[in-house]
């Protein structure tokens, strides 16, 4: 009754604070409201300057109908009379437009109209930092530059009469708009292609230069960046790397993609290199090849080139040592994986900036990176909005779940993750069942994430549970179209058990950042290390009557002791380096793994452990990298093979006669 009574008295307390804070920021909007910012409301993509008896019927007719064909909306002015100077309206639109073309002919100069559009122009590229791009359209920059030739005999014909002060600014913007590196025509054979030409740039300036929303919904997300403003230091010239800690699943990430998004249009190159930990977990090791490969990675998307192959660590610093980049190396836990791509700030050019995001402090005191931002827990106010942000798709409960919310918020903790899925999973249901959750949520939930993670699991159905179960131990950070062919026979629908885990925010379908590869399953670490958890509980003492093997030492266990249990194993993964011992595989171990689909193995730089000589009849998948068989073993059975892997292998055929492989 006391708890009731007191969880009743802070929800109102935190409603009314939320309340509160809604009605300052709304003041404090409205009072910060500077004139000059609604010329940042955009109202059209182009904006062209032109003298249009030179040009209307002719370059720009074919030019808007490309613009057209590409879906960019340029101003028109038509309905809009000329008289003595350009008036509010034309201000506007040169104001609201994202891109302003000056297409200068040998008659632009003959307009006063037109010359006021350009000092307007070049006004709003100094203030607004509106892009600006010129076309020199049958006349010579110089000219424009220092008014001769025909364009300067036009210019002082409109000059006549008029007050020094107009004369001033339009020499000061004919000058400016001159040195801009524009489009000549007398450069060109033919028109269309130049038309194309420039129509495909401003496609590609309006796409780099579009707001992103994708983050506008992250509580707090302002105040980080904020308090990253002077570790970044971005006016400095110097080469900066920051350092971004705290614990799996507060949101470390999360501040990086925002600061990627931002401001990777400032920088000649940049790169977001994603959860390296997961997709480089054997670095650990320091074998030199494996670095190389995270290098040819890491340069192969920076440069957006595919398939980049290098022989030696010093090629990004040759490559970049000139160039300002912007890197971010997401989730690093290993030196040697720093050491792979950022190494020293030496290796890259003046104001570049390497932001790191790591659980891991003393790696960061270790490479020597002083500018370390730690990501703190959220307020209990912020933990209730992100609660409610996935629960409700708003920073605040709906009328009659203020107290439901906080009492469940309170329960899941503070760490952003949890609050994630445990909105996701209340998100949509009525406020009965809320009511009816709430018991089994305060016997269940304690703050504690693990608690959290296992009451969001639980609440699975049974093939989602093992669906949620495969991707932990063996498909994570692997492309959807693997994950739906390898399972489809095991599940009944793989794709919708996808969605079910994605709505649950318990995995994520996301491309790369360019959009040009192919959609990934992912799942956070700290979801994968619960799944991992849930699989080993399935037998403690007797890891061969587990589903997955993921674990070095357990594999070695099952793979020396021909009494253990191996049936129920569906999936086995490891790295030779990681066992310590001489591994001997035994002639039936894997015979005795009647269930095993899934195989994937890399040997690194130990070659002491023998190759098995048979192979589970059922495997589907064969991932072997430096594998040291020379042929596949006979007894390979073809009809169940799926994927076939085996990279750095000394495989000189595959197998012995003739098979059949049926999933092609």
């Amino acid at each position: 009754m006391v708890s009731s009574f007191f969880i009743t008295i802070l929800a109102a307390a935190i409603c009314f604070f939320m309340i509160f804070r809604k009605i300052r920021s709304r003041r404090q909007a409205n009072k910060e409201i500077d004139p000059s910012s609604l010329s940042h409301n955009w109202t059209h993509d182009v904006f062209p300057s032109f003298r249009g008896e030179d040009v209307r019927r002719s370059f720009l007719s074919h030019i808007q109908k490309e613009f057209e064909r590409k879906g960019i909306t340029p101003f028109n002015d038509n309905g809009i009379k000329r008289g003595k100077s350009i008036g509010p309206e034309l201000i506007r639109a040169i104001r609201g437009s994202k891109i302003a073309i000056i297409l200068l002919s040998k008659n632009y100069a003959s307009s006063r109209w037109c010359l006021d559009e350009l000092v307007e122009i070049m006004k709003c590229r100094e203030e607004l930092g509106q892009t600006v791009m010129a076309i020199f359209y049958k006349v010579d920059p110089s000219d424009v530059k220092k008014q001769t030739g025909y364009f300067g005999e036009v210019f002082k014909k409109t000059c006549a009469g008029k007050s020094k002060e107009d004369i001033r600014r339009w020499r000061q913007a004919l000058e400016k708009v001159a040195k801009i590196a524009g489009y000549h025509s007398n450069r060109w054979d033919n028109e269309a292609a130049m038309i194309e030409e420039i129509v495909m740039d401003v496609l590609k300036e309006l796409i780099n230069n579009a707001p992103s929303s994708d983050f506008d919904g992250f509580v707090g997300m302002r105040a980080h960046m904020k308090k990253m403003e002077p570790l970044l230091l971005l006016g400095s010239e110097e080469v900066r790397m920051i350092g971004i800690w705290g614990p799996s699943g507060i949101g470390k990430s999360t501040i990086a993609r925002v600061l990627f998004s931002q401001h990777s249009s400032q920088f000649q190159l940049s790169v977001f290199m994603p959860d390296i930990k997961r997709c480089y977990p054997r670095l650990a090791y320091s074998e030199y090849n494996k670095q190389l490969q995270l290098q040819e990675e890491f340069l192969s998307s920076i440069f957006n080139q595919k398939d980049i192959k290098i022989h030696h660590l010093g090629v990004a610093q040759d490559r970049l040592k000139d160039k300002r980049v912007l890197v971010v190396l997401d989730d690093v836990d290993h030196l040697v994986q720093l050491d792979a791509m950022a190494k020293a700030t030496g290796w890259f050019g003046p104001g570049s900036r390497i932001i790191i995001t790591t659980q891991d402090k003393q790696l960061l005191r270790a490479h020597r990176i002083n500018h370390i931002y730690e990501v703190d827990f959220p307020r209990y106010d912020e933990a209730l909005e992100i609660f409610c942000m996935y629960a409700f798709g708003q920073k605040s409960p709906y009328d009659g779940f203020e107290n439901l919310a906080w009492e469940v918020t309170r329960l899941a903790g503070r760490l952003p993750l949890g609050l994630k899925v445990m909105g996701s999973y209340l998100k949509g249901r009525p406020e009965e069942e809320w009511r009816k959750e709430l018991p089994r949520l305060r016997t269940s939930l304690d703050g504690d994430i693990e608690s959290v993670l296992e009451f969001s699991y639980n609440a699975l159905g049974a093939d989602d549970k093992e669906l949620f179960r495969y991707i932990a131990c063996f498909f994570n950070n692997v492309t959807r179209e693997k994950v739906e062919t390898h399972l489809a026979n095991h599940f009944p629908n793989v794709s919708q058990g996808l969605e079910v885990l994605a709505e649950r925010s318990l995995i994520s379908i996301t491309t790369s950042y360019n959009g040009l590869t192919p959609e990934d399953v992912c799942m956070h670490d700290l979801l994968a290390r619960f799944g991992r958890e849930i699989v080993r509980r399935q037998s403690l003492y007797d890891p061969g009557q587990r589903q997955f093997l993921v674990n070095a030492q357990d594999i070695c266990k099952v793979l020396k002791n021909d009494t253990l249990g191996s049936e129920r194993v569906v999936g086995l993964e490891f790295d030779y380096d990681e066992i310590e011992d001489e591994l001997i595989i035994s002639e039936g171990s894997f015979e005795r793994m009647s269930g095993l689909q899934f195989l994937r193995t890399t040997r690194g730089h130990r070659y002491k452990h023998s190759s098995p000589n048979s192979l589970p009849r059922k495997v589907k998948l064969l991932d072997c990298g430096h594998s040291l068989m020379t042929c596949l073993p006979s007894n390979l059975n073809t009809d169940s093979l799926v994927e076939l892997n085996m990279p750095d292998s000394k495989l000189e055929k595959l197998w012995d006669g003739i098979k059949t492989i049926q999933n092609q």
